[in-house]
């Protein structure tokens, strides 16, 4: 297979918490090289390894970028030193270099052939700034960033670890990741990539990776103490799903400090609550004003999803480096009607009471649950918040400085709200969503209220 060229034109868009959007057409093309494959520079461990219980859940592909520019270096080795310090890092991380298959059970697992992870180096026709507003999700354009395995049809034909390293015009590069959800989380991921750019930079690493995930093996006997609606299908009685024919427009919305603070504090002005968190007061305005967006009908359930880390709740914490999922899915649902003619604190309390059900009870119950039912989150009434505010992707370092920006190149499905941090101080966040034109006219507009 030659050099592959991809271009092609995308509007970006960014909407703030003001009304301006700014509107920019970037028109980005992408030389792409052959790819390579990158194996461990020692002998790994063969064989298969075993996938908990939470990674089976989630085995979702998820493409990020990070866009690097040093004043003092330019970019002409950097496919060099991130290749070269991806051999190296696959030692600790060498499920990475494997494949993934399924198991007697019937379950994904990984084949450690050590074949090694795909790498590609590519060259842009324009200078980085040039490539727009990259703190929205925008798969046109940012999707040119990562490399795609020509022809797979699922995720047993796709490596673990794919990643693409394009040079622009100005000096900077951009490094492109391509991973499996069921590999790791959001916190597994940061430690691996955080672990790869102190390998570039010749440092030992500051957290090795723990590898055993049979820790999180299901028990014996099976115990399913809870409801776990997390799993629940909910009739779609508003026919929500026909307003998501229309065309999607994909938004992000920056929510400052200082707006964060009023909806903490709007959250505590009845004095049923005695405390609020950002992500629990932010999280019960976005649930509210798209229900409200979407036109939901008062008698239709509707059911928030979210993920809890439990490194720290399982009881022993799982250990530090722990490199699979140990995220679990807590929920909340109630009627629209309640949500929307309640007092907000009455949302922001649901989500209180949803994270106090995890507990190490609650998630043993969730991989025992499914042990026996194969069943997977579902998503029909649904929205699922995924917070990246809390990952320090902005502290990757290949030896080009931090990132510039880093984020997600896509979301991975409709229902998908993310909340990114943004700013210098990294105070502010950013909503990141895709609704029908209709209902994200009526979102923006319950924004301006705030």
């Amino acid at each position: 297979m030659g050099a592959d060229i991809i271009e092609g034109c995308a509007m970006m868009e960014k909407s703030d918490t003001n009304t301006n959007t700014n509107s920019k057409v970037s028109c980005l093309t992408v030389k792409q090289g052959e790819p390579t494959l990158v194996c461990p520079t020692e002998e790994t461990a063969k064989g298969l390894y075993y996938l908990s219980n939470l990674d089976q859940n989630i085995a979702v592909i998820v493409r990020t970028i990070y866009c690097f520019k040093s004043d003092e270096k330019g970019n002409e080795n950097a496919g060099e030193v991130i290749k070269d310090a991806l051999r190296k890092v696959l030692v600790h991380y060498y499920p990475l270099a494997g494949r993934l298959t399924i198991s007697s059970e019937g379950k994904l697992i990984v084949d450690c052939t050590g074949e090694g992870a795909v790498f590609v180096e590519a060259e842009a026709n324009c200078k980085m700034e040039e490539i727009g507003d990259i703190t929205k999700p925008d798969p046109e354009t940012l999707g040119k960033l990562v490399y795609d395995i020509p022809g797979a049809k699922n995720i047993l034909e796709m490596p673990p670890l794919v990643a693409q390293v394009t040079k622009f015009q100005c000096g900077g590069f951009v490094l492109g990741l391509c991973m499996n959800h069921c590999m790791f989380d959001g916190i597994g991921a940061m430690e691996f990539v955080n672990s790869w750019g102190e390998t570039a930079r010749g440092l030992p690493l500051t957290i090795p990776p723990f590898s055993d995930r049979t820790i999180l093996k299901a028990r014996s006997p099976l115990k399913i103490e809870h409801l776990h609606q997390e799993f629940a299908e909910i009739e779609d009685k508003s026919s929500i799903s026909d307003l998501y024919k229309d065309e999607m427009l994909y938004r992000s919305f920056c929510f400052e400090a200082d707006k964060l603070e009023k909806l903490k504090k709007t959250a505590m002005d009845d004095g049923v609550l005695e405390k609020c968190t950002t992500f629990e007061a932010l999280s019960a305005f976005v649930w509210r004003a798209r229900t409200k967006a979407l036109n939901v009908l008062p008698d239709q359930q509707t059911k928030l999803l979210f993920a809890v880390d439990g490194r720290p709740k399982f009881n022993p914490p799982l250990p530090k480096g722990y490199f699979g999922n140990g995220i679990v899915l807590t929920n909340s649902i109630c009627q629209a009607g309640e949500l929307l003619e309640k007092p907000f604190s009455y949302a922001v309390g649901l989500i209180q009471e949803a994270i106090k059900m995890v507990t190490d009870g609650y998630m043993r119950s969730a991989i025992d649950y499914f042990e026996v039912t194969r069943a997977r989150p579902s998503l029909s009434s649904t929205l699922l918040i995924t917070t990246w505010s809390r990952l320090s992707f902005h502290t990757t370092d290949f030896g080009w400085g931090e990132p510039v920006l880093s984020g997600p190149v896509a979301l991975p499905e409709k229902e998908v709200i993310l909340f990114l941090s943004h700013g210098k101080d990294r105070k502010n966040i950013n909503v990141l969503l895709g609704l029908p034109a209709s209902a994200m006219k009526v979102f923006q507009e319950q924004i301006m209220q705030v």
